[in-house]
């Protein structure tokens, strides 16, 4: 507690440094005078800013909650069997995972006027909204295209009657030639579009709330980014719990799954929009050409005051050798008025010692930004720092402990707590059971939602007071201690309880992990120094070199990094859940499964590195 206590003194300290408060003021000016007003990315952002910025992800939550809710009865109503639908999902995350840190790195190095995050959050947004069309309409498609091709019987749409509360779907009329494969190739295409273009978005738009907010503001930003997605998430599957059949939606716009995607799609669309144009984004040619645009961090003022320290040494120094006899100080103008000879360049030391050495420092890191390659962020996504390796391995764990819940939860609630059976008669009181579980899994799902969002809005001061270890080791060990009860004891009280443990870890590894990325940033440790026998990124010693090319690792491609292993532990839990099921013939193998590897993130999580937090 008291080194908490110690640390929050520190960062007030910091922010109210009176060097840095005039640095922010002098780029402030200095953005406002540009051709394009760019001051307000120097000051401090309003609660309401901060969620005009993270709409965006509300909107990519509404898209989830649609996803998950109906693309499985979709992609089963076509005639996929059940262990092909698990390939479906698999491909997104494999995509993602070599994809996602590219999509980074083009974000940090995007050229547009428009900014660096901006441009590829529109571009994945309009990929989103493909997915949101063709997830629903590519068996329409389908039956359009294969109609010209054979004439064979076709089941109709409205025959086709899938809700969150009755997960049946009439197949009963198979699909035949390639009206079958059209129809498949549409709605996988459309699954696929927007499970990638939904996982990936996250990056840039988290890169985007943190470019334009300052670093203080990193924790407080985060966690009202967190907060939109779990209210995201929470009124997406209340919309999906709707029977639209019965409103007057159903009759303009098509059935039940058609009404809510429609919905789905003009929300996110409100949201995307309203993100990013909530605030201009400096160019990157500009933050590379002026280094008064450029963040006010840690290491920006560290810079500044070893330069202030530098240009009273120099002061003194020459002061120092001019002899003291022949010095005559005017009383009014402060100046040296002996016609003793002064040092050739004391005359401007005053106007230009501070400006020579800021021009040296921007002439290096200019150097730097212009000889910056794609192949050089290439080797930064491969040859991690040591804090980042760490970071990541156990932001994989934490996502392979969550993912098992949210992928498989309700499957458990039906099977292990209702007794129900998916694969019994659809009249039999087996599959009636399972049928109730699913419900009951999916009201489960709504509180994990709710806590998120609610446990979002403490996790800044949970992190001020007790260290952002406790809270991240914390909310592990208490998720899978509740994962390993449920499994063992399954009630429906426990469905219910245990599900805001699972909010509490979701609002953790989608806030913590990418708060140490910016601080890693903000404190300038991923910078690479060129003395001799340095450390290079992938902690091995180097020679100093002239000509070696020095580079600073881009916070978009970091982001990509940390957030790509969601792709790897859904991948991997992909390909490896099933087997295990059938092994241990139950479930609860689920969250046995999931308690393990959040047990696992807590052990790893205590190797991280915190530094201030």
């Amino acid at each position: 507690m008291v080194h908490a206590i110690s640390k929050r003194r520190k960062s007030v300290k910091d922010e109210n440094d009176p060097i840095r408060q005039r640095m922010l003021k002098e780029r402030q000016d200095h953005a406002r005078r540009q051709d394009q007003d760019y001051s307000h990315v120097f000051r401090k952002k309003t609660r309401f800013e901060m969620i005009r910025l993270s709409l965006i992800i509300m909107g990519i939550e509404f898209a989830y909650s649609a996803e998950t809710a109906f693309v499985s009865p979709i992609l089963l109503s076509i005639g996929i069997e059940h262990n092909k639908m698990t390939l479906v999902w698999a491909i997104s995350p494999f995509l993602g995972f070599f994809l996602s840190p590219i999509l980074g790195s083009i974000s940090d190095r995007c050229s547009s006027h428009f900014g660096r995050r901006r441009p590829l959050i529109f571009m994945l947004s309009l990929g989103i909204i493909s997915g949101l069309v063709l997830a629903p309409y590519g068996r329409a498609i389908g039956e359009m295209i294969g109609m010209q091709d054979e004439n064979i019987t076709i089941v109709t749409n409205n025959s086709l009657n899938v809700n969150l509360t009755n997960f049946e779907y009439d197949a009963s009329v198979p699909y035949t030639g390639s009206t079958f494969y059209w129809a498949l190739f549409f709605t996988v295409l459309g699954t696929l579009m927007l499970d990638f273009t939904a996982d990936n978005c996250q990056t840039p738009s988290r890169a985007y709330l943190l470019d334009v907010c300052l670093p203080e503001e990193h924790g407080k930003a985060l966690s009202t980014y967190t907060i939109m997605a779990g209210i995201g998430g929470c009124c997406g599957y209340a919309l999906g719990a709707v029977d639209w059949n019965k409103t007057i939606f159903a009759n303009l716009i098509g059935d039940n799954i058609k009404t809510v995607f429609a919905l789905v799609t003009i929300i996110f669309i409100i949201c995307m929009l309203t993100t990013i144009t909530s605030f201009r984004e400096i160019p990157l040619k500009l933050l590379e050409s002026d280094e008064m645009l450029r963040p006010v961090t840690q290491f920006a003022v560290k810079k500044e005051k070893e330069k202030l320290k530098a240009l009273e040494l120099e002061k003194k120094t020459a002061l120092a050798n001019i002899p003291a006899t022949s010095i005559v100080v005017s009383e009014k103008t402060n100046s040296i008025t002996d016609g003793v000879s002064l040092p050739p360049n004391y005359s401007t030391v005053s106007r230009t010692s501070n400006a020579s050495s800021s021009s040296s420092d921007d002439d290096d890191d200019e150097n730097d930004d212009n000889h910056i390659t794609f192949m050089m962020y290439l080797k930064s996504i491969i040859f991690m720092p040591k804090q980042l390796r760490i970071l990541c391995i156990t932001n994989c764990l934490a996502w392979m402990g969550h993912i098992l819940y949210a992928l498989y939860f309700t499957d458990f609630v039906g099977e292990s707590v209702f007794g129900g059976d998916p694969s019994a008669d659809p009249e039999s009181i087996e599959y009636q059971l399972y049928d109730q579980g699913i419900r009951f899994g999916a009201m489960g799902m709504s509180v994990y939602a709710l806590s998120c969002a609610l446990y979002s809005m403490m996790i800044e001061k949970l992190i001020k007071k007790f260290t952002a270890k406790r809270v991240f080791v914390g909310a592990m060990t208490t998720f899978g201690v509740a994962m390993l009860i449920l499994g063992r004891f399954p009630t429906k009280t426990g469905v219910i309880v245990f599900s805001i443990t699972a909010g509490m870890v979701y609002a953790s590894i989608f806030t913590i992990p990418f708060m140490l990325v910016a601080h890693y940033h903000g404190k300038g440790i991923f910078k690479i120094k060129s003395p001799a026998n340095i450390n290079n990124a992938a902690g091995e010693k180097v020679e100093a070199n002239e000509n070696r090319i020095e580079f600073e690792r881009g916070l978009g491609t970091d982001c990509g990094i940390v957030g790509s292993m969601l792709f790897v532990a859904q991948f991997t839990m992909s390909l490896s859940i099933g087997s295990l099921i059938t092994l241990m013939d139950s479930t609860a193998a689920v969250l046995y499964s999931s308690s393990f590897f959040s047990f696992l993130a807590a052990i790893s999580g205590c190797y991280v590195v915190y530094m201030d937090l």
